[in-house]
């Protein structure tokens, strides 16, 4: 048996690099541009942070004012009054210092020493959409959270 060696031509491996790498490079640049911003990590844990600490000493006004739109509304239908007796009436877990959070685009989870949090960016900044929230026992189920959205 004989085998003949095969001759490259020298532009065809140029060829075959090129669209690879043009191909990894495009794939950085979109992943980069998936990536949370630490400007967005920071704005939502703060917001997390202010909502925690303002439930926790009793200042419910502005836990209230800390809430999604719809968010809100539920606990006052919740509630059938105003937003503060609501959010007291929901027994929120004391929560501690940040552990972790991830953002997704408009979206945020916060995972705090004793309670997670969900945030959506709004026009004015980051809101809460839901708090109170226990992970779920499987993949497959979602959050429990006493406090969310309708």
């Amino acid at each position: 048996m004989t085998v003949t060696p095969r001759t490259r031509t020298p532009g065809r491996r140029a060829a075959r690099t090129l669209p690879r790498a043009a191909g990894a490079l495009l794939a950085a640049f979109l992943l980069g541009g998936c990536g949370a911003s630490a400007a967005s990590e920071d704005g939502a844990t703060d917001a997390g942070r202010r909502f925690a600490a303002a439930v926790s000493a009793g200042d419910y006004r502005t836990g209230c004012a800390l809430l999604a739109p719809e968010t809100r509304e539920q606990v006052e239908e919740d509630a059938r009054g105003a937003c503060g007796p609501g959010l007291r009436q929901a027994e929120l877990p004391t929560a501690g210092l940040p552990r972790g959070v991830d953002v997704y685009g408009r979206e945020a989870l916060l995972r705090m020493t004793g309670d997670t949090l969900f945030l959506s960016r709004f026009d004015e900044g980051w809101l809460v959409t839901a708090a109170g929230c226990a992970p779920p026992e499987s993949k497959d189920e979602p959050y429990r959270c006493s406090v969310k959205g309708g």
